[in-house]
């Protein structure tokens, strides 16, 4: 007999960012969920938001979502689609989503510890490992402190790398493009990322200017919702067009797709609701010939990258990751190497996810001569909430 689900359980961390992301995001939120069944089994995932709304998913988690799935078989694919059902009223992706990942992750680990193996392992491992291209949220960043940052990529082996755009004025973008260009070399790729700031026109301006630049894409330079104006950027765009993070469903992403609106995919697997749709949405873009390039969250998404049918790269963001800002416990399940001069990404195969959350998140110091822009300071807080109880930790 099927074992059912008889709890789910929430924590919330707040910790900030090593590197802060800008005004607007200096830190991370994480919703830590632990899920029970009547044979005894337990399941751990969490949920994620760098910005908006973490009080908005533990109280869904907590209110809506754990009273519904009690009682239901601890299946990830048949809970997924009951809850979507449910939550939809709140929403068809967004905050609900969100929320959903948060049980579907603990779902997937509960079924690969029983069955005692890592969620790698579960979904049947094709590769050893997965290249990795380094990021940063560096708008904010001066230009010094950006070339400085696509030094240290080069240094780790990063083959490819992606900056912000965005900036009031077109030459500045250009003048920063143009300089991490020269640090990296012409034979290293180089994305773009404008973070939905832009209209059709001025797209159309930048791509005129930074097009020159050898880009292997430019990513959501226009309101993701703009499917009219996406159908008419790639159209014309020399440059290929990505799109994702701020896509929630599968109907959507199929909408983008069979407009020939967009060449890249970018799915968040949080963002989608957790690993039962990011597989699915893997697949529609792959029956379509579409590339795919998972959103941030390396320790989650290289996982998944291992698991797929065809080769894709990794992102991650200059010391953003769990282990990096001190929220595991344990030994991170993935581990990033630069090897013969290339940074990879493979597991290292503990059971389940392998994510086990510190209740006291602490601030690792930052490496001699790292400059750190918007840096915890040790000793600054980090918070925990369970329920309507916060409790704080200055370790």
């Amino acid at each position: 007999m099927a074992a059912r689900i008889t709890g789910l359980t929430t924590r919330l961390i707040t910790v900030p960012l090593l590197r802060s992301w800008g005004a607007e995001a200096p830190e991370n939120h994480v919703i830590v969920t632990e899920l029970t069944t009547d044979d005894g089994g337990t399941g751990h995932g969490f949920s994620w938001t760098p910005t908006i709304g973490p009080q908005a998913v533990q109280a869904l988690l907590d209110y809506d979502i754990a009273p519904f799935i009690r009682g239901l078989e601890a299946n990830p694919e048949i809970v997924w689609d009951q809850l979507w059902k449910r939550l939809h009223e709140a929403g068809g992706g967004g905050l609900t989503t969100i929320a959903m990942a948060g049980v579907d992750l603990a779902l997937w680990d509960l079924k690969a510890r029983q069955a005692g193996t890592s969620v790698t392992g579960l979904l049947g491992q094709r590769r050893e490992s997965v290249e990795v291209y380094g990021s940063g949220v560096n708008l904010h960043y001066t230009l010094d402190q950006l070339v400085e940052q696509a030094q240290r990529w080069v240094a780790a082996g990063h083959n490819a790398v992606k900056i912000k755009v965005g900036k009031p004025e077109l030459r500045e973008d250009a003048e920063r493009v143009a300089a991490v260009r020269q640090v990296i070399g012409p034979d290293r790729l180089l994305m773009i990322d404008a973070n939905q700031r832009w209209d059709l026109a001025h797209t159309f301006r930048a791509l005129d200017v930074l097009g020159e630049y050898g880009l292997e894409w430019l990513e959501e330079p226009i309101r993701a919702d703009d499917l009219w104006a996406y159908r008419r950027l790639r159209k014309h765009s020399p440059v290929p067009i990505a799109l994702g993070e701020n896509v929630h469903t599968i109907y959507r992403f199929r909408d983008f797709i069979e407009a020939e609106a967009v060449d890249i995919i970018q799915p968040n697997i949080v963002r989608v609701g957790g690993i039962t749709p990011f597989r699915r949405i893997v697949e529609l873009a792959r029956a379509n010939s579409i590339r795919v390039a998972p959103h941030l969250l390396p320790e989650l998404s290289g996982q998944l990258a291992l698991t797929l049918a065809e080769a894709v790269s990794v992102e991650d963001v200059e010391d953003a990751s769990f282990e990096q800002l001190g929220l595991l416990a344990g030994p991170s399940p993935v581990r990033i190497t630069n090897s013969n001069g290339q940074s990879t990404l493979s597991s290292t195969g503990g059971p389940g996810l392998g994510f086990e959350f510190t209740g006291k998140p602490t601030q690792p110091l930052p490496a001699s001569g790292d400059v750190i822009t918007g840096a915890a300071s040790p000793g600054s807080a980090a918070s925990e909430s369970k329920g309507n109880r916060i409790e704080y930790s200055n370790s």
